[in-house]
């Protein structure tokens, strides 16, 4: 059982337990914190100790695994580079990809267990042999998104008890049950940047990388400078640090020319995607029609998934979607929204041009 401290896997634990299984708590290390007291965020070094307090009152085993060298390497070092290559990186899809999920599998073959359980919103269904992810429901808290690179054999191997319950039954029961830790707050969305902003997070980072550009309008003319692309994203409106007379969103960054354009929010409109590195789920392959989330707060839009003339991965939306953002993720679902199919990372929007008015 992946034990991260919070109420949700320390509810997950307590279930298993008295479902029967027989339950060893684990504990990824993965960053840490200077000492500025602070709280409430996932991964922080309090919450090994909350994770062995739980164990310790379900009277299961607890083991706490050092993996802050992998996790710097999968997840903080490629965050710091998408942004100062004017990306949106998605660090828990890599986080669960590369370092928490990957790492679990062999854990759980060392321990001599057959499954392996986490906290997260999200279900697997099992029919005619067959291991499916399907979205929890809470549709508040899903997190299929962050799992949609799962193999068969690894959703085979998954066990998600908070999948069918909400957020709310967590919590009255991890209450009720007496837990340890029962009415924490929430985790921070993002575990390590622990305090200030992202930009200033990469800049610390960006050994000697950072490089000031323009600011242009629509039309190409410049009306600002920055001091780099990495503190811009996609669809950003605040904070910009220019004033146009109306509102101005952030449509195009280019790094290489260290540009900024600003525009419309009509600019921001997408009809499709080009992707990469995609994963399907078995039986899938394009073309195929689906609902396309292209970021985990997205709640989807009708699409065609299917391979363009040079064998390329492409979505194209029934109607356009806004900030589509290279370095997130693209994922898809069926016709309900309900299974995931796989998914890509996106590497640019496309905005197919307006046809042309037909003659009078």
């Amino acid at each position: 059982m992946a034990m991260s401290g919070g109420v949700d896997s320390s509810l997950a634990a307590a279930r298993l337990k008295s479902d029967g299984y027989d339950v060893v708590g684990v504990t990824l290390h993965l960053w840490d914190y200077p000492d500025k007291g602070e709280k409430g965020r996932c991964c922080a070094p309090e919450d090994q100790y909350d994770a062995r307090r739980v164990c310790d009152s379900l009277g299961v085993p607890h083991f706490t695994f050092d993996r802050r060298e992998l996790f710097h390497e999968h997840v903080v070092v490629p965050f710091v580079d998408a942004y100062l290559e004017g990306k949106t990186p998605s660090p828990c899809v890599a986080c669960n990809r590369t370092v928490k999920l990957r790492e679990l599998f062999p854990l759980a073959d060392r321990l001599g267990a057959g499954f392996i359980a986490t906290g997260h919103y999200a279900r697997v269904v099992r029919e005619r042999g067959r291991a499916r992810l399907y979205r929890a429901r809470d549709l508040h808290k899903d997190q299929s998104y962050f799992l949609h690179m799962l193999t068969e054999l690894e959703l085979s191997r998954l066990v998600l008890p908070l999948g069918e319950l909400t957020k709310s039954e967590v919590r009255a029961e991890a209450v009720d049950r007496k837990l340890a830790g029962a009415t924490k707050g929430e985790s921070q969305e993002l575990c390590f940047v622990s305090s200030g902003t992202y930009a200033e997070f990469v800049a610390e980072r960006a050994d000697g990388r950072l490089r000031p550009g323009r600011i242009v309008d629509r039309d190409g003319r410049e009306v600002g400078s920055h001091a780099g692309v990495h503190a811009f994203t996609l669809g950003q409106r605040k904070g910009i640090g220019v004033a146009l007379g109306k509102p101005a969103f952030v449509t195009r960054i280019d790094a290489a020319s260290r540009t900024v354009e600003l525009g419309d929010e009509g600019d921001l409109l997408a009809t499709g995607a080009r992707l990469d590195a995609p994963v399907f789920a078995p039986g899938v392959e394009p073309p195929f029609e689906s609902v396309v989330r292209v970021r985990a707060r997205h709640d989807g839009e009708r699409a065609t998934v299917e391979r363009d003339a040079s064998g390329g991965l492409v979505v194209r939306f029934v109607r356009p979607v806004r900030a589509v953002s290279p370095g997130q993720v693209a994922v898809f679902y069926d016709a309900g929204c309900e299974e995931v199919l796989g998914g890509a990372t996106i590497v640019a929007p496309v905005a197919e041009p307006a046809r042309p008015a037909a003659p009078s």
